[in-house]
């Protein structure tokens, strides 16, 4: 999608796994702020929203991935951040990674290998 990524190392990352820019050092704008949770069976609350926003530069924008869901509070909470912030649950990022396939580079290909298939109506 035109950007580079900083992926931060396991253990503690002070709220951000992903820091994606221009210039993949998250020195040019736009820098977008990701933190990705795996939580299947839970959804997020506004408590961790908060607390991924207070972390935040004025001019980061935000993305917050769950493999859950996100509770009401924490789409309020979204709603009214200070940056702009989207908020991905797995079946968004199921569908972003299915627009975006073509354009992926053949490493996350190999990682994700996908094929095509054509169901009649």
């Amino acid at each position: 999608m035109g950007y580079k990524t900083k992926i931060s190392p396991r253990g503690a990352d002070l709220g951000k796994d992903i820091v994606a820019s221009p210039d993949g050092f998250g020195l040019e704008q736009p820098r977008i702020v990701v933190e990705v949770k795996h939580r299947p069976n839970e959804s997020m609350g506004s408590k961790e929203i908060r607390s991924f926003l207070g972390g935040r530069h004025k001019d980061d924008k935000g993305l917050y991935v769950i493999t859950g869901g996100f509770s009401k509070d924490a789409k309020y909470e979204g709603d009214r951040a200070s940056i702009p912030l989207t908020l991905m649950d797995i079946d968004d990022l199921v569908s972003e990674i299915l627009v975006n396939y073509e354009n992926m580079d053949v490493e996350t290909k190999m990682l994700l290998p996908l094929k095509k298939v054509y169901w009649p109506k």
